[in-house]
């Protein structure tokens, strides 16, 4: 990816952070419906998409490598709905299917609906928390001494579930169903835009494995979330745009309050 042209020094960067907008890329999938079209129509901008990481397989032949079978153990945890999907597809390649007794444990009430796709709600048990492993708390306490946990995770494992089950003497195997990579982005080699949006640190990883030479100069930085936050620092860029704040909880939001200083 082409670098914005002028200073590189981050002082200089910040000097000219109120620089007009024209193009801005979001490193996602572009989605159906987004608050950022209105933002394209009303500040007259040039918004692309392009996922800058994506999801690969664990492959039958590779998994059965490992010597698990997935209906050997009595509770699954499910943190995402990628690990859902993996964990299911896996099965189905394996002619595995899972007893109606299994329980399942999900992180969220979004991977909890998810997996209604996959088993019937009224036939299974499953555990939902709020938003993070410790919302499961109770659960884990009652059925721990019996049950035997999988946990489905891609390459990046899940180091704060893995962390609370070690601390709980919870008895888990943990196993990689899909991997998380960077994807091809060798077609914007030649490409620059004045606003690059990132939502995690991958993002950033994706973008130097792409580009190793990068340098951000006139290019602003938007980034959400506090592990993309130190992402950035710890490139040595300069995050012009950051999200949430108590002013602005949304990337959206954060980026039409840098759009209006920009006039």
């Amino acid at each position: 990816m082409a670098s914005g042209g002028g200073a590189s020094a981050k002082t200089d960067i910040y000097q000219e952070k109120y620089k007009k907008v024209k193009t801005i890329l979001v490193s996602q999938p572009k989605p159906e419906r987004s608050p950022y079209y209105d933002l394209e129509e009303k500040w007259g901008l040039k918004i692309d998409w392009r996922q800058f990481i994506h999801v690969e397989p664990v492959i039958e032949k590779e998994f059965r490598k490992n010597r698990i079978r997935p209906d050997e153990f009595s509770s699954i945890i499910f943190t995402s709905k990628n690990a859902i999907e993996h964990f299911f597809r896996l099965c189905e390649e394996m002619r595995i299917k899972m007893p109606q007794e299994t329980k399942y444990f999900c992180l969220t009430p979004t991977i909890a609906n998810y997996l209604q796709k996959f088993i019937v709600y009224r036939k299974r048990k499953v555990f939902v928390g709020k938003r993070k492993v410790e919302d499961l708390n109770n659960y884990f306490m009652k059925h721990k001494e019996k049950e035997t946990f999988l946990l489905p995770c891609s390459n990046l494992g899940a180091k704060n579930v893995v962390a609370y089950l070690e601390k709980n003497q919870i008895n888990y195997t943990d196993i990689m169903m899909y991997r998380t990579v960077a994807s091809d982005l060798s077609d914007l080699s030649d490409v620059t835009y004045d606003v690059l949006i990132f939502f995690s640190p991958l993002g950033i990883e994706s973008l130097y494995e792409n580009f190793p030479t990068f340098k951000q100069n006139d290019t602003r930085f938007a980034v959400f979330g506090k592990s993309t936050l130190k992402a950035v620092e710890e490139r040595g860029l300069y995050p012009n745009i950051v999200a949430p704040t108590p002013e602005t909880p949304s990337m959206s939001m954060a980026l039409e309050a840098y759009l209006q200083k920009t006039q």
